[in-house]
């Protein structure tokens, strides 16, 4: 699927990915400062990605983990720092919750430290009962 406005594009193409940037961009973020490159590039292999791109560079990324059937994890989104500010990041995530093999779903979940607004603006709200919910944390990754 493509998405066009302005000179901008959201695809979930895999083939026009820049690896290198989103490597670049998950080093020195918060969440994903230590994950290793393989590892990134495992993920995007296992997970339905979108690229954000300002004519060919690549300028923004989620990824969503799904069954394509009842969940999906929203993941890995960014927008490049200095592209901030013109509402990209709230049309990725239209695009994103408009993808045809994405509806239906009964449940999506993210995580998020500082971008509450944004998500809220999608229906996205704290758990319910966070009692119901377990995780396992690996420290070493």
């Amino acid at each position: 699927m493509e998405w066009k406005q302005d000179n901008y594009l959201i695809s979930d193409d895999d083939a026009i990915l820049d690896v290198d940037a989103i490597c670049n961009f998950l080093s020195q973020a918060y969440w994903a400062n230590k994950r290793p490159r393989d590892v990134i590039e495992n993920s995007l292999q296992h997970s339905l990605n979108f690229g954000v791109y300002d004519r060919k560079k690549q300028i923004g990324f989620a990824r969503v983990v799904t069954d394509y059937s009842t969940f999906a994890y929203l993941c890995d989104v960014f927008i490049q720092e200095d592209y901030r500010g013109r509402a990209l990041g709230k049309w990725m995530m239209e695009c994103i919750l408009s993808h045809p093999e994405l509806q239906g779903l009964k449940r999506w979940c993210l995580l998020t430290k500082d971008a509450h607004g944004l998500y809220k603006q999608f229906g996205f709200r704290e758990l319910d009962d966070p009692s119901r919910w377990m995780e396992i944390i690996n420290a070493g990754m």
